[in-house]
């Protein structure tokens, strides 16, 4: 996949927990946990948008593009 999210670091960052991020963006700590680790393949805009606000963040601090020399070779 060539779009790395990078939620956990954001957090990190932030000090906030899986449950507190959960509380303020209203989603399940399941399907934040996904978006965490990677295991997505989607995001509703309304998803991002409230965890922007909760983390005081852009949506390009959560999602990074990588270019992968192996997807331009497909």
């Amino acid at each position: 996949m060539a779009i790395i999210l990078r939620l956990d670091r954001v957090m990190a960052d932030r000090k906030m927990s899986l449950n507190e991020l959960s509380d303020r963006v209203g989603v399940s700590n399941v399907n934040l946990s996904k978006l965490k680790t990677g295991k997505v393949s989607a995001i509703r805009f309304s998803t991002l948008n409230a965890i922007c606000k909760a983390l005081s963040c852009q949506p390009g601090d959560i999602m990074e593009f990588e270019d992968s020399d192996d997807e331009l070779a497909k």
